[in-house]
């Protein structure tokens, strides 16, 4: 593959991510993984980008983290993965519209097969991540705090940065 093909390639897919981890912030998804990779893909082109990597890296480690800190914590991760995939099952399976369904039947589990898939798939991607804490975050607190120290430490420099613009 060619320089430039090589770095369009990597440019579609890095907005790609970025745009999808925004999109899965509000929709079920890893969002703050696929900002992340998005980020990290663009950062070889851009300055912006690579300014914004490290603070997304360590809020979505942070997220981890806390997402592991407690068994009830734990335990509703897992819940919603399963229900996640449970829910995928279903749009996959797209049984009729029940009776008591209040309007039509073509609102009933909008977006196909297709949607089914991608929640299934998201459900597995968070079983990952749970378990991927859970080894590296769970009966380590002192691991979340190290995080919140850092990105206390990164907005005092950036509060540095902008007060030395200032003057």
């Amino acid at each position: 593959m060619t320089g430039a093909a090589k770095r369009i390639g990597l440019e579609v897919l890095g907005w790609t991510l970025l745009v999808l981890g925004v999109a899965a912030i509000f929709l079920p998804g890893p969002g703050l993984l696929g900002i992340f990779a998005g980020l990290a893909l663009l950062s070889q082109q851009y300055d912006w980008a690579e300014k914004r990597v490290e603070p997304v890296r360590l809020r979505a480690m942070l997220g981890a983290a806390e997402s592991v800190e407690t068994w009830p914590r734990v335990v509703a991760s897992c819940l919603g993965a399963i229900v996640l995939a449970a829910c995928g099952v279903l749009w996959i399976i797209k049984p009729p519209a029940p009776d008591w369904w209040p309007v039509a039947d073509t609102w009933w589990l909008p977006g196909g097969i297709w949607t089914g898939v991608t929640q299934v798939a998201s459900a597995l991607i968070a079983v990952g991540l749970i378990i991927y804490s859970y080894r590296r975050f769970h009966g380590h607190p002192e691991k979340a705090d190290e995080l919140r120290s850092d990105i206390k430490a990164r907005g005092r420099k950036a509060e540095d940065r902008t007060v030395g613009a200032d003057t």
